[in-house]
């Protein structure tokens, strides 16, 4: 059972005849109770395992998890880990002499 502090919906005792306004609050609270059950709200683990995670944030939302060279990232603005991000540069040549 969750944990999380959401209030339970108000479901209403049914009428002993058939009434539109109590078949719409069933409905309404039927709806929020499906909102509260597909978000999962926050979480606390004391052991994950994470398999097959990307190795770049390329495409993942704000605070998703990503693998890079081992260590688990969270995706941050301003911090990109591109996919293929390496390079090469070179600066002027230098020459070695021994005599």
């Amino acid at each position: 059972m969750s944990d999380r502090k959401v209030p339970v919906p108000y479901f209403p005792i049914p009428p002993s005849q058939y009434d539109v306004r109590y078949f719409t609050e069933v409905v309404r609270a039927f709806s929020v109770y499906l909102e509260q059950a597909r978000n999962p709200g926050e979480g606390r683990n004391t052991f994950s395992v994470f398999t097959n995670l990307q190795t770049d944030d390329s495409g993942l939302e704000l605070g998703g998890i990503f693998n890079h060279g081992g260590y688990v990232m969270v995706t941050q603005l301003n911090t990109p880990h591109l996919r293929g991000s390496a390079g090469v540069g070179q600066v002027g040549t230098v020459a070695i002499t021994t005599t």
